[in-house]
């Protein structure tokens, strides 16, 4: 099989994203007719490749005529392999099987990324986020609380997280509507109002698959891996001052409910496989069903960009993370905690050593005190009309995978 793109649909090796090397699954509409469902796609290039039509002939696992990627995550990951192998075999330019040979399959099976909309790829019925980069946890500590250790005893035996609210996960492109709350101001006074501090937080996240666990029986530490469908970008939108007030004792509530956007291309974890590194050491040592056995668990290395207003403002990456996603499902199941396909698990803000890669404007300007510029001017936090996009690749001998935009433009309140 080539390794190079088709070149009936990219001519170009490696001057995309989207190569024959990643596949991403996303969920799409043709511009025509408001009224069609939205159809599983697979990018390459600038293209889109209609699964439903080719489940429709049978090349294809029949679950991906489905208008979202459920039914297909529910599979185990052996139907997952086979079907990316099978989708690789079609758009090689040299294979028997090759769309090349059938011009009116061909036709029909491909689009225009240009000619549609791009929906929410997944049903999401549990959304949990993690805290899982030990810079952001320290800055964030630092700033909310001076006078204390940064990092609050439990942080570095198991991967802290809280529940959010799938129901206000959105595909990237979504306006995000600034949120109000109880706001503590610097007399003292309590009020009610629309958050000042709006922020961004630049994470990665994981979609659950496979045959998940029932009711009370843990995923085991050695297995969570497999349960790994695929990666996605994301913003956790945050409101500052809402959650300074909000989150003791029981964390964040209105400062994150409001809205989470995430990547319309969901990439999947085979593809991940070359660009996995090491852990960092984890001292103390995690208990034991946190540990993997050696060599066998891994974090991603993804160089990450955010954009305010077109104008970089950080760079990161997901090597300094210092839990794993294998960690964070098995430590999520230990208490027999049933997951389904399509729960959606973040990261937690990623943030670098250097200040250049902190990933919010918490951090960047640390708490308002040093403006950052942004293509609409100086900013502390965000302002309505602002638009914040991140995103991802990876490159290695030759090979870039990325994972398209994450993005969001801010609205007032009317």
């Amino acid at each position: 099989m080539s390794s190079s793109l088709p070149r009936f649909l990219f001519p170009k090796p490696f001057t995309t994203d989207f190569t024959i090397h990643n596949l991403p699954y996303g969920v799409f509409k043709h511009h025509r007719g408001s009224s069609s469902s939205g159809r599983i796609g697979v990018a390459i290039g600038d293209k889109i490749l209609d699964m439903r039509v080719l489940a429709e002939k049978k090349l294809v696992h029949s679950s991906l005529c489905s208008s979202t990627l459920n039914a297909f995550m529910s599979e185990d990951k052996s139907v997952w392999s086979a079907t990316r192998s099978t989708i690789q075999n079609l758009l090689s330019d040299d294979g028997p099987k090759s769309l090349w040979h059938n011009k009116a399959l061909l036709s029909e099976a491909v689009v225009n990324q240009s000619d549609v909309d791009m929906l929410m790829p997944v049903q999401i019925g549990d959304y949990t986020d993690f805290y899982a980069s030990e810079y952001h946890a320290a800055n964030v500590g630092k700033i909310f609380r001076p006078n204390q250790e940064p990092l609050l005893p439990n942080w570095k035996h198991l991967p802290v997280g809280y529940h959010g609210r799938a129901s206000s996960v959105v595909v990237s492109g979504t306006p995000i509507t600034r949120p109000s709350g109880q706001l503590k101001r610097a007399s003292g006074q309590i009020d009610f109002g629309q958050s000042e501090k709006l922020d961004f937080e630049v994470e990665l996240a994981m979609f659950v698959g496979g045959k998940t666990n029932s009711l009370g029986s843990p995923i085991s530490i050695d297995n969570a891996a497999d349960h790994i469908f695929g990666i996605t970008l994301m913003n956790d939108w945050s409101a500052r001052d809402i959650q300074f007030w909000e989150y003791v004792p029981l964390g964040p509530f209105l400062s994150k409910n409001f809205g989470t956007t995430i990547s319309p291309w969901i990439v999947p974890f085979e593809a991940m496989k070359p660009f996995m590194v090491p852990l960092p050491p984890q001292d103390p040592s995690p208990l034991p069903y946190l540990q993997v056995s050696k060599g066998k668990d891994f974090l991603m290395n993804i160089q990450i960009e955010t954009k305010m207003n077109k104008s970089v403002v950080s760079r990161t990456n997901s090597k300094f993370l210092y839990w794993s996603f294998s960690q964070m499902l098995a430590h999520h199941t230990a208490n027999g905690c049933n997951m389904r396909p399509g729960d959606l698990l973040g990261s937690g803000t990623i943030s670098s050593p250097e200040p250049t890669g902190f990933g919010s404007l918490l951090e960047l300007t640390w708490n308002g005190s040093k403006p950052v510029q942004t293509g609409r001017g100086t900013r502390t936090f965000i302002q309505d009309g602002d638009s914040v996009e991140i995103t991802g690749h990876c490159e290695r001998d030759g090979v870039r995978i990325g994972f398209g935009s994450c993005s969001g433009v801010v609205v007032g309140r009317e």
